[in-house]
């Protein structure tokens, strides 16, 4: 029997693990990202692989080391060069003497024989139903973590007692390795929900909002990004993330293999700037920073790996989509060479510009609101 791994990305492991769980298909869930991982995949990608590359190699030969014969993993196309991925990796983990199966699950673009004869490859003689069955409960854990998250960035930038959220969302990612199927990790996630909501909050508190956009891996992993969620909320910054694991498997497996992905919302927006797919999340970037502003928040951060080129593209637009619409933009551009503390320096200078941006806003509302 296989043993099947794949990437370490946030939450797609936990989503990814209700799914094999409820095929009985045998997996091992790769550790999560430490500065091991990193230092791995550096060691072994080609120096200009973007970050992304260098960290799924770490993860690889983690899982590896587990007892995984088997990766699984999404394929791509287009400008990103996501969608040789699997062939250099595969290449690297060959050198290494490790003579893995690699399963790239591109959506089918005609040929739906070979996407589910690709399918069958793993989960064995399962009917297509119980396939389906299979995907349908994954989906459910994965839409239900994105709300968990929402609600962890709401409880942490108002919490009285700063430190709590960050406990509780701790002990649930500890927990949910326990557990043993989607039905029991959609119970925890519930039970973790109702734990959040019990926190004392400050509801005098009207926080700063800042949006993240960017490239997927690095928005969605807290290793890459140095769980810039918790370093802003810490700060009293209620964040947004225009990317998650459960709405893209909506928007861009889902809706897709239906027929239905037309008229994204990110898509309208961003066509001014931007107005076809370029590859990557670069349409994504400037549309979802077009809603952000049109939303109100206060500001934007872009995050993406060294190298990233359709990020490159997007960062070149947003100057314009900021001076038009009137939002400051913050880029972050992470490589193995980043250092937290310079990271964090250039987070807390963007935070500490806009408050005193909402500050003066205010008190120009409230001078000309007076009548002077």
């Amino acid at each position: 029997m296989r043993r099947v791994t794949f990437p370490h990305m946030g939450n797609l492991c936990i989503t990814v693990k209700a799914l094999f769980e409820s095929l009985d298909v045998e997996f091992i869930i790769p550790p999560a990202c430490t500065k091991r991982t990193l230092e791995l995949g550096t060691k072994y990608a080609p120096e200009l692989a973007c970050l992304p590359l260098k960290i799924n190699v770490g993860n690889f030969i983690e899982s590896i080391e587990k007892g995984a014969d088997t990766i699984v993993m999404t394929g791509g196309c287009g400008p990103c060069r996501f969608g040789y991925y699997s062939e250099v990796q595969r290449e690297i983990l060959k050198d290494l003497g490790h003579d893995v199966d690699f399963f790239v699950l591109e959506l089918p673009k005609g040929n739906v024989g070979e996407f589910i004869k690709r399918i069958k490859s793993i989960v064995g003689n399962k009917s297509l139903l119980t396939v389906a069955r299979g995907v349908k409960k994954a989906t459910k854990v994965a839409l239900a973590l994105d709300e968990l998250d929402r609600l962890s960035f709401r409880i942490r930038a108002r919490e009285k007692i700063k430190g709590k959220t960050n406990w509780i969302m701790k002990k649930f990612h500890h927990q949910v390795q326990k557990v043993k199927s989607a039905e029991e990790i959609l119970m925890l996630i519930e039970n973790t929900k109702k734990e959040l909501k019990a926190i004392e909050i400050d509801t005098k508190v009207t926080p700063l909002r800042i949006g993240i956009v960017g490239e997927i891996y690095t928005v969605i992993e807290p290793f890459a990004n140095f769980r810039i969620e918790e370093i802003l909320g810490d700060m009293g910054v209620e964040v947004d993330r225009s990317l998650n694991i459960g709405n893209w498997i909506m928007e861009h497996v889902i809706k897709y293999a239906l027929g239905m992905n037309k008229n994204r919302p990110y898509e309208k927006a961003a066509k001014p700037y931007l107005k076809t797919m370029i590859g990557g999340h670069a349409q994504e970037t400037v549309g979802n920073c077009v809603m952000y502003a049109q939303q109100g928040y206060d500001g934007v951060i872009q995050l993406y790996p060294f190298t990233c080129m359709p990020e490159i593209v997007a960062e070149s637009i947003l100057p314009t989509v900021s001076t038009d619409l009137d939002i400051p933009v913050l880029t972050l551009i992470i490589d193995e060479m980043t250092g937290e503390a310079g990271y964090r320096t250039r987070i807390e200078a963007f935070v500490d510009m806009l408050m005193r941006r909402k500050e003066r806003n205010v008190a120009v509302d409230k001078y000309i609101l007076s009548g002077n």
